[in-house]
């Protein structure tokens, strides 16, 4: 019984040709474009920009989006080959099948319950605590914290967290609404990207009349720029190779490297879409390019507006708030609106990272290497529902129960191998079956796939060392699934 065992090109394209047992084909280009910007502009734009520029890029964050974006499209080119030959549901995981065999496509499904499962878990966390800020914590900490939480009030009272309610009722809401129906949820999403979109813009257009020419120079932080102040008031150093000039530009691109991940969650709705060989490509490239200028453009006037010092001051996550209310004034409603922004894009995070994994959940149980109740589907609606709800269980008892800074990184782990792995297999596909139809082709064929390898390899690498611990021990769990029950119920196991 090979562990390498292959599922070929013809079952899969005809599982996609199957659309009256399968998923309803209700989307559109623009439906998966707003799914991938849905995923991608959330935390990363008003979080990440201001960690990079303040600890590291200073004012050429912007570059470092662009180095950052070139890592991304490399990836992003071979997932638009494999989406336009093999549109159906599961992404990377069904790449990794066609080209593969079965072991490496399970390693891949078990890696992406990290990126989309835990995100989502992550992000509802981080939902639950702006909610909180922008109602004036109003909601009790003991009803919007983890029981490993605890803080002193402004009275010296201790407050200890019992459950992240406002986390819970979010993910069950989206939950609810994927299995209504993905055009639905659609539509939702799509509103929610309307909103989040106009509000960075706004703030663009009108943040631009603010900047400082004098926050812009020198571009690029020098060694011997002057410390900043930290909220403990202890000086933050400039001096080491990756905080200042084209180290400190490379550290950036790590760092907002992360705000890109989410187009690949467009890949999982190959199965959904109207005409998938055409638009998928365009709805994963498309989603990627739109960010990439709205987070140049962003970054750009945000460190135009307040200096990059003072994010190390202010802190992080009310960055954009912060630097409204300094200098800005007279738009202190902007801020309000940047908050809910924020909240909005968490939202479509969530939603796309929950249907993301649903639909990865599906095409793994439709092939045998997850119990069946994964891929039933309801039968009005023809979503998922089942694997819905024990999503919504699973990714609840993270939101309700664990602090944010567990999850960490782990999201970032299974969303790098699997680039990895799609752009290996875009060169495997390419030597074993030369004269196949591709609708899109990755150009520059094999140098394209191996820069993407080496890229994401290195932010692999990059991660801190307990967080590839945990990723190890992810797998070694995945494995023993795999051995004991997946690869005897495989379909393939004839």
């Amino acid at each position: 019984m090979s562990l390498f065992r292959k599922k070929t090109l013809s079952v899969l394209l005809a599982q996609a040709a199957d659309s009256e047992k399968g998923l309803k084909r209700t989307l559109g280009v623009w439906s998966l474009i707003a799914l991938g910007i849905g995923a991608i502009i959330g935390a990363g734009l008003f979080v990440r920009t201001a960690a990079a520029a303040g600890e590291h890029a200073g004012p050429a964050v912007t570059i470092s989006f662009i180095v950052a974006a070139v890592g991304c499209a490399f990836a992003g080119l071979c997932y638009a080959e494999f989406a336009s030959i093999i549109p159906i549901a599961g992404s990377a995981y069904t790449y990794a099948y066609a080209t593969m065999g079965e072991l490496i496509a399970w390693i891949i499904g078990w890696a992406l319950i990290l990126e989309y499962a835990l995100g989502a878990a992550t992000v509802s966390i981080s939902w639950s605590e702006y909610l909180n800020n922008l109602i004036g914590n109003r909601i009790p900490y003991e009803w919007c914290h983890s029981p490993l939480q605890s803080a002193l009030d402004a009275n010296q009272v201790m407050h200890h967290g019992i459950i992240n309610i406002p986390a819970l009722v979010i993910l069950l809401a989206l939950t609810l609404l994927l299995i209504k129906g993905m055009r639905e949820s659609a539509v939702v999403n799509g509103i929610i990207v309307f909103i989040k979109v106009a509000i960075v813009l706004v703030f663009i257009f009108l943040g631009w009349q603010f900047m400082k020419a004098g926050n812009h120079i020198p571009y690029v932080i020098p060694a011997d720029a002057k410390p900043a102040l930290k909220p403990d008031g202890t000086e933050y150093s400039y001096l080491p190779f990756l905080n200042h000039g084209w180290g400190g530009i490379l550290r950036g691109a790590a760092v907002v490297f992360f705000a890109f991940i989410g187009f690949d969650a467009v890949s999982t709705a190959a199965q959904e879409a109207k005409n998938p060989k055409k638009d998928m490509p365009m709805g994963i490239l498309g989603s990627l390019a739109i960010c990439t200028v709205l987070y140049i453009l962003f970054s750009f006037v945000l460190t135009g507006v307040a200096p990059y010092t003072d994010f190390i001051k202010a802190g992080k996550e009310a960055s954009v708030a912060y630097a409204i209310q300094a200098y800005m004034p007279h738009y202190g409603w902007l801020g309000t609106l940047v908050t809910i922004a924020i909240l909005m894009g968490f939202s479509s995070v969530i939603l796309v990272m929950l249907m993301g994994q649903s639909r990865v959940f599906y095409t793994m149980s439709s092939d045998g290497l997850l119990p069946k109740a994964f891929s039933d589907l309801h039968p009005k609606f023809r979503t998922p529902y089942k694997s819905n709800l024990i999503l919504f269980v699973f990714v609840g008892l993270f939101a309700a129960f664990l602090p944010e800074s567990v999850a960490g990184d782990l999201t970032s782990i299974g969303t790098l191998l699997a680039f990895v792995l799609v752009c290996l297999g875009v060169i495997i596909l390419r030597k074993r079956d030369p004269g196949l139809v591709r609708p899109f082709k990755t150009p520059l064929v094999p140098l394209v796939p191996i820069l993407g390898i080496i890229v994401c390899s290195a932010m692999i690498i990059s991660l801190w060392g307990a967080t590839l611990l945990s990723a190890f021990i992810w797998m070694i769990v995945g494995l023993f699934i795999y051995f004991g029950y997946s690869r005897f119920h495989s379909k393939l196991k004839g």
